[in-house]
């Protein structure tokens, strides 16, 4: 027999938690659960407190964006799965929802509610729902969230409470005040709220009979044990869908009977002839998803109300039983402006709580998803730089409202909502652009359409070994004509023509970083610098260059300056200024005991590397790359630009020679335009 300690049983040893597995199945008396909960009062948490609980447990960071503190909490970046269900870009509405679940969780109102999320297909209300649910299942196996239920000894065996219900509630009505009060207050006042379910009301009275009364006696008829949430097995989280009406019935919420244990107890009104395992049974002390809940027959829509404001439900034959859960729905917009229109149903709109959940604005947080998306993947291709962040960039276009201000145009909205600089706008403008879309994010192209086509775009050609934004945005482009969710033919060609600004919008960024890679000399930089400073020095002082050639004192160069200046759009009215204002800067550098670093002012440093970048590209003679026709000389300097596309931007060698050739053939464009 193989040793237990090698091979492949050692390596499943050395994984096993046995400790960890004991302590899940913990079982014991009801005294010994009285004495944990004094110990501990969160122990008896309701399900609004736990659920609060778990998403405070993994802490959050704080930013300031136009000038208001966002709190990003860390368990939506999904610590259950590697990240498989991080949610980005809406930060806001996310702190909007935790907040709701605090104040259920103090019993202020929210948590006789039923939580809506509302927003477009695709935009991770699923997500949220299926992170809370991985999210109560780990941390009921944590000591923090530990939650225990009970079981009742009969001559025939044990007979769990089918609902998992707290064990304080077997304790009787005239000693509860006694007890709570002995046990005293948590984090959260105690509250023991409901009766028992109709199972173990049938079985507490029938034990006190057996013990004449003594309920120190009857406790000994009773098991407490530990509890695990999970979903696969039915325990503390639900999930309910709609179905086809002809083949659904609300006993799927609230149980149904068990007709073939009804000859054995003799009454179909016998608790123990009916099976409580609805949706809204399994799920109690945990949580209960309604996917696209504004679907659900209004039979269904009745149960709702009373699960939300009573936190009962009413199976058949029984009395109402109370129920410890979070109710969470999630629905898209048609269905939500139908219960809006729907004055029938005003009972259930005061009843909703709605939390919006919209597409993502922010076009870095927006191409996050897709990077993550590919990545865990592993695909065989490389994916070129900017091909995700273009296709990202497009989305979100899609959804923003066009602004007001004709000075503004879309693109450069979605730069200054991703935090970007955009000269003469500040964060005002921003917050002012925030009030006035009241529907942004709403609408527009899913997250999913756009998964849709890098994937097709990644296997239309099996030898492909470097994915670029082109392949991708051609692909977006024929996927308009038969997007199953656009109907209006003004938004297909409106979204059209935002590729175009989209590809526009590329093909600016890979010139800037070819020319970056053709300037990236930083010795000939610093020398530019040096010498731009030394003139730039002389004109404010009204001095004389000393000319490091021949040794005479000349006049400051005007010639390099102006053209260094005018690489930034520096007026020629406007250069006096520029130059006291850097001067300045520098002179007060010095004076601290600094030195002036012109790579830590981004003006300067663009100014320099287009100059260096125009001195360059001559004698690099880029446009031959076209023409595939040059000599040894021009080809190592390529190929030394080519490496530092590599390195520096992360190209492999397909597309950084593809770069290569798009950009000259730019060039190429605009060299015979100038001719012309």
């Amino acid at each position: 027999m193989a040793d237990r300690n090698t091979g492949m049983l050692g390596l499943i040893a050395a994984q096993q938690e046995v400790g960890h597995y004991q302590e899940l199945l913990w079982e014991g008396k009801l005294v010994d659960y009285l004495d944990m909960v004094k110990r501990n009062p969160g122990i008896a948490r309701n399900a609004y407190q736990r659920l609060f609980d778990l998403v405070e447990s993994y802490g959050f960071d704080e930013y300031t964006e136009y000038k208001k503190t966002i709190r990003r909490y860390k368990f939506f970046t999904d610590p259950f799965d590697d990240g498989a269900d991080a949610i980005y870009g809406i930060d806001v509405h996310l702190m909007k929802l935790v907040r709701v679940l605090h104040a259920a969780a103090l019993g202020y109102g929210p948590e006789k509610r039923v939580l809506l999320l509302h927003g477009p297909v695709g935009s991770a209300k699923s997500t949220i729902a299926r992170l809370f649910k991985k999210g109560l299942e780990a941390y009921s196996r944590t000591n923090d969230g530990a939650l225990y239920t009970y079981a009742w000894k009969t001559e025939d065996g044990e007979v769990p409470c089918p609902m998992h219900e707290d064990p304080l509630r077997l304790l009787p009505d005239a000693v509860r005040p006694a007890v709570l009060a002995e046990i005293g207050e948590g984090k959260y006042p105690l509250r023991l709220e409901g009766d028992l379910c109709p199972v173990c009301r049938f079985m507490w009275r029938q034990a006190m009979r057996d013990c004449d009364g003594d309920f120190v006696r009857m406790q000994e008829q009773i098991i407490v044990r530990r509890m695990v949430l999970s979903e696969k097995d039915r325990v503390g989280i639900g999930t309910f869908q709609p179905k086809d009406e002809k083949n659904q019935d609300s006993t799927e919420l609230t149980g149904d009977i068990n007709y073939r244990l009804i000859a054995e107890y003799g009454s179909d009104s016998d608790p123990r002839a009916f099976n409580f395992d609805g949706e809204f049974n399994v799920a109690n002390r945990g949580i209960i998803e309604f996917v696209e809940v504004l679907k659900l027959d209004v039979a269904f829509l009745y149960d709702l109300l009373g699960a939300s404001q009573e936190h009962k439900v009413k199976p058949k034959k029984f009395a109402q039983t109370h129920i410890d859960e979070v109710i969470l729905g999630h629905t898209n917009e048609p269905e939500f402006m139908r219960l809006q229109n729907n004055e029938y149903m005003e009972a259930l709109r005061d009843r909703t709580i709605k939390v919006d959940v919209p597409y993502i604005t922010k076009p870095s947080h927006e191409a996050r998803i897709y990077a993550k998306d590919f990545n865990r993947r592993k695909v065989a291709a490389h994916i070129a730089p900017h091909t995700v962040e273009m296709a990202a960039l497009w989305a979100v276009l899609t959804r923003l409202e066009v602004p007001s201000n004709h000075k503004l145009t879309l693109i450069q909205k979605a730069k200054l909502y991703d935090s970007r600089h955009v000269p003469g706008f500040t964060e005002d403008h921003v917050k002012e652009l925030r009030k006035t879309a009241k529907r942004e994010g709403l609408s527009g192209i899913s997250p999913r359409f756009i998964q849709d086509k890098i994937s097709n775009a990644l296997v239309r050609d099996p030898d492909i070994k470097c994915l670029n934004p082109f392949m991708v945005l051609n692909e977006l482009e024929s996927g308009l004509s038969h997007h199953s969710l656009i109907s209006n033919e003004d938004d297909r060609e409106r979204y059209r023509e935002m590729l175009g600004d989209v590809k526009a919008e590329y093909e600016n960024l890979v010139k800037n970083e070819v020319q970056k890679a053709i300037a990236a000399d930083e010795g000939a930089l610093a020398r530019l610098s040096g010498n731009y400073i030394d003139n730039l020095r002389a004109y404010v002082l009204k001095e004389r260059v000393k000319n490091t050639f021949t040794g005479q004192a000349e006049e400051p160069n005007e010639r390099l300056m102006r053209s260094i200046e005018e690489k930034i759009d520096i007026p020629d009215s406007r250069k006096d200024d520029f130059r006291r204002e850097l001067m300045n800067y520098i002179a007060a550098l010095s004076l601290d005991g600094k030195k002036f670093d012109f790579t830590k002012n981004e003006r300067l440093h663009r100014a320099l590397e287009l100059k260096l970048f125009e001195d360059s590209k001559d004698s690099i003679k880029l446009t031959s790359l076209v023409s595939q026709s040059m000599d040894a000389e021009t080809q190592k300097k390529i190929d030394i630009v080519q490496t530092r596309l590599i390195e520096q931007h992360g190209y492999c060698d397909v597309c950084s020679r593809d770069v290569l050739q798009y950009v000259a053939s730019i060039f190429a464009r605009g060299d015979a335009q100038a001719e012309d």
